[in-house]
């Protein structure tokens, strides 16, 4: 049965999640006319975790994504969020969760803190100016936070867009490449805030990322996809050893060009 099908019957029950899974997805399925975009996957996210989706382009990444966020619909499968099925029960999760992508720009002539405001209402923060400023000081903004977005450098809008993501002090954050086309150290300082910002709220965070070092690293487990279906899901280490690699980046060039796991060669 589809999730959009469900929706319609109010005798199918809800999806009965895990409290202990932030995200749990099962028999996810995304057709777009004949092309699978998604074909049966499932994976669960433990809450106060980092897991990692690693796939080239067009592995589904994007799509699983959108799908938990709700954006999305899926044609089969299941998911949950923080305990509730989506999208049927969307409007119970949005507020709690939030996105970060440096490839989703903000409106250019607005200042940094007018984009501020107008996502802070969106989510009715509380104190919303005095939360502005408490990220300002975190983030380092407040030179720059009268400043129009547009005229911003690729690291400063970076930060802005870690602000967006965090203004509504999210349990769950989905990351898409939250450090591509940075430098090496405003890459680590943002990593850095990230991981100190997950341990002193609990939170949980999808990464998805191109950058294996940066997955080594803050990535308990990594779900790795390709062509639409998951080809392995365990922790870093785990996966390296199968493959008997010496790292994510081997693993994921040997995912990429087919090459078989060491168990199984």
């Amino acid at each position: 049965m589809t999730v959009i099908d469900s929706l319609d019957r109010p005798d199918v029950p809800a999806m009965q999640a895990s409290a202990s899974a932030a995200i749990e997805v099962s028999h996810l399925v995304k057709v777009y006319k004949t092309a699978r975009a998604v074909d049966d996957i499932s994976f669960a996210v433990p809450r106060g975790s980092v897991t990692g989706l690693l796939g080239g382009n067009g592995a589904g990444k994007t799509t699983t994504i959108a799908m938990i966020m709700g954006l999305v619909l899926p044609t089969a499968g299941r998911i949950s969020v923080l305990g509730h099925p989506m999208p049927q029960q969307r409007a119970d999760v949005l507020g709690r969760i939030n996105f970060e992508s440096p490839y989703v720009d903000m409106p250019s002539r607005l200042t940094v803190r007018q984009n501020l405001t107008v996502f802070g209402r969106l989510y009715a923060v509380p104190d919303l100016q005095g939360r502005i400023a408490e990220l300002a000081a975190d983030l380092d903004l407040t030179d720059f936070l009268d400043r129009a977005s547009g005229k911003l450098s690729a690291g400063q809008k970076t930060r802005v867009a870690l602000a967006k993501a965090l203004i509504n002090r999210p349990e769950l954050l989905l990351l898409d490449e939250p450090t591509a086309s940075l430098d090496p150290d405003t890459a680590d300082w943002i990593r850095s805030h990230l991981e100190r910002y997950r341990k002193r709220r609990g939170a949980s965070i999808l990464l998805a990322s191109h950058n294996m070092l940066e997955v080594e690293r803050m990535c308990d487990r990594v779900v790795i996809m390709k062509r639409g279906r998951i080809e392995d899901d365990d922790t870093p280490a785990a996966i390296m050893a199968r493959y008997n690699r010496a790292s994510l980046e081997e693993v994921f060039l040997d995912v990429a060009r087919g090459r078989a796991r060491d168990a199984e060669s």
